[in-house]
């Protein structure tokens, strides 16, 4: 069987160019069938170890993400029907299998076993760890339950793999469900040359005259932003605004209503069986955060101290508009729009302004000088690696002329992939029979595409989000952790695991540093003074209003996981209408449907923790804060981040992880003084 599936084959890197939808099903099920004889061998032994059990349980598990992790990445970026099928066929088998493993009786004896016996203390730390969160994560998935609960357990579980994945699809559908072709360029008036061309080609691309206009971020956004056309501004942001709802050009046909409901009844119904009180308490169990009293009371606080400068940043946007432009009272789709013009009045800078310095070319490499400062590592494009698009790079990272990582990097947004940035992992650093494995990461993102055989220019904004992913990236690649539950980003609780994608942002506001990750494509020019100037002055142009709206996702998403009944009718958009009445200050659409395109917590695995954006940029900002003490390219600094952060992974617990660092635990302050609201 191997030798006609590539799945089942072992490769360094995942061969994409042979991987078909048709290999998918059968090789899962294959390593599956083969785990189950491997577990039923292990609750056999007597005497369990971390060698004969545990050790033997990370091969399994590693064998199974090898096969995985390039399928699960190709429906994220590479979506087909087929591809699709295969996917969402193998979700509940995956789910089965792992709600299994969790409730095995006898590995959970035997992880007891390790963990009370007197060769415990012997292993080292990372060892520990693992054995500590097993415990804890057999317990969560209903190993003390009864027989006929715990098959409830496995129904829900497997049954929210598909709804999630379902969500993620009718969201993909429904933003590629709506196109505009525009063959008059006066309706597009005021969009910036970078826009207007990629609205060309993608015309081009479907052999229509003039432009097409897409929901995908870099054309809507530009649209908000620029487009002087108020009428095309107010009907992209209501099909934006009402993707996969029972609202907008497209309602109903892909509306993820009845989902949202279906996931939040089982979420409640699964905590509920686990002896928590709702879903908040469940989550918090693999966080930082010890309960959602204090979660709720860290965003209350921020939301007190951010909200009055939100509300004079919009009294101050919504009187520009009428003095200047004669607009009486703001529109949804008028917000950006006009924020982009008082940002100009006032600073007479903008993205389209900055644009020109950072062709991506220039922006990676300079990315990547940032890092061989701080932390002494070296990273060079490679060729002769199997991808799945022409424009993915892929890079080795090296330090001490050793290879230590690998990734791929999918910067531009195309069609069938899945909108937003994010990283992911491949392959993750373990000890093997033949050596060690190296971590390999995915980092992906959807910047405005190259126009023709020029370089892409990316916007300032695009560039702190590839930083962003990058310092993800590092995260999983830098560890010096070899046992593959704790090391990278794995165990690493989720409200610290944005902080070092956060933390390296830092960097993009640094004049010393953007004298070498900015060049102007024609005359090779560095960011020039006056504009980095201009550009810093903005920085913290409406932090307020962008504070509170991101406290409007966090205490939306807590608040609808606390509930004790969440999934009653009309209960979803209640709250997020309770939440919006305390902290938003920008108008909301009568049809705005956010909550049915929240990929973020109905698709991806920030349930009930969105809030930890919020709650890991108080530690990056902190973090950072040392640097700018000590110097930004302070290289014991560096070396000292690296060390208590980046290299061990998810082996330390977070809080002692900040505070060896550090030297105290996080402040506030931090965060507010960087956002300009202290």
């Amino acid at each position: 069987m191997s030798a006609d599936n590539p799945l089942l084959e072992h490769h360094e890197l995942p061969p994409f160019e042979a991987i078909r939808a048709e290999h998918i099903v059968p090789a899962i099920e294959t390593i599956l069938a083969d785990s189950r004889a491997v577990i039923a061998e292990l609750e056999q032994i007597t005497d369990p170890t971390w060698d004969n059990t545990v050790g033997v349980l990370e091969a399994m598990d590693d064998r199974l993400a090898h096969a995985w992790s390039p399928v699960g990445h190709l429906h994220g970026v590479a979506d087909s029907e087929a591809l699709r099928e295969a996917y969402n066929a193998c979700l509940p088998k995956l789910s089965a299998f792992h709600t299994e493993v969790g409730q095995n009786a006898a590995l959970f004896r035997a992880y007891r076993t390790i963990r009370e016996g007197s060769g415990f203390n012997a292993l080292e730390p990372a060892q520990q760890k693992i054995i500590e969160n097993a415990l804890r994560d057999f317990r969560l998935s209903g190993v003390d339950l009864p027989s006929a609960e715990q098959q409830r357990f496995a129904e829900i579980r497997s049954r929210l793999s598909e709804l999630s994945a379902k969500f993620s699809e009718n969201l993909l559908d429904a933003t590629q469900a709506w196109t505009r072709n525009v063959t008059d360029e006066s309706e597009l008036a005021g969009l910036p040359d970078t826009a207007l061309g990629l609205a060309r080609q993608l015309a081009e691309a479907k052999e229509l005259d003039g432009w097409l206009l897409t929901l995908d971020f870099p054309i809507y956004l530009p649209v908000q932003q620029y487009c002087d056309n108020r009428a095309l501004r107010e009907e992209m942001h209501v099909a934006f605004t009402t993707r996969a709802s029972d609202q907008g050009p497209n309602a109903g046909q892909y509306d993820n209503g009845p989902i949202m409901t279906e996931i939040l009844a089982l979420r409640q119904e699964m905590s509920a069986l686990l002896g928590f009180g709702n879903f908040a308490e469940y989550s918090l169990a693999t966080k930082m955060a010890d309960t959602p009293g204090e979660v709720i009371s860290f965003l209350e606080e921020l939301a007190r101290r951010s909200k009055p400068a939100a509300e004079r940043e919009f009294a101050a946007l919504s009187e520009y508009a009428a003095t200047h432009h004669g607009v009486g009272e703001l529109a949804p789709w008028d917000v950006n729009y006009f924020g982009e013009k008082l940002r100009m009045a006032r600073y007479d800078v903008s993205q389209e302004a900055l644009r020109p310095y950072f062709p991506a070319a220039r922006a990676i490499l300079g990315m990547f000088e940032v890092a061989q400062r701080l932390y002494g590592v070296s990273i060079a494009q490679v060729d002769g690696w199997q991808t799945w698009h022409p424009d993915v790079r892929c890079y080795e990272v090296s330090k001490g002329g050793e290879r230590i990582a690998r990734f791929y990097l999918d910067a531009y947004a195309r069609e069938h992939k899945q909108g937003g940035a994010w990283m992911d992992d491949c392959r993750v650093r373990r000890k093997t029979e033949s050596g060690e494995q190296i971590p390999v990461a995915y980092l992906t993102c959807n910047f405005t595409a190259p126009v023709g055989d020029a370089d892409a220019l990316l916007t300032h904004d695009e560039v702190v989000t590839l930083f962003h992913e990058f310092g993800h990236g590092l995260h999983h690649m830098l560890t010096k952790v070899s046992y593959s539950d704790v090391s990278g980003i794995n165990g690493v609780a989720w409200d610290a695991v944005e902080l070092p994608s956060q933390f390296m942002e830092n960097w993009c506001w640094e004049s010393e540093a953007l004298a070498f990750l900015s060049s102007h494509f024609e005359t090779g020019e560095s960011l020039p003074d006056a504009l980095l100037e201009k550009m810093l002055a903005a920085k913290n142009f409406q932090s307020g209003m962008l504070t509170v709206r991101q406290l409007e996702f966090a205490l939306f998403d807590f608040r609808l996981h606390m509930d004790a009944d969440p999934a009653a009718e009309g209960r979803i958009q209640a709250v997020l209408n309770d939440v919006r009445s305390e902290v938003t200050v920008v108008p909301q659409s009568a049809t705005n449907r956010f909550q049915h395109s929240f990929g973020h917590i109905f698709g991806g695995g920030y349930a009930a923790g969105y809030y930890s954006y919020k709650w890991a940029e108080v530690l990056s900002a902190d973090a950072f804060a040392r640097f700018r003490e000590e110097g930004i390219f302070n290289r014991q600094t560096g070396e000292r981040f690296l060390e208590e952060v980046l290299e061990v992974g998810g082996s330390v617990d977070a809080m002692d992880m900040f505070v060896a660092f550090r030297g105290r635990k996080p402040d506030l302050e931090a965060l507010l003084t960087q956002d300009g609201i202290a």
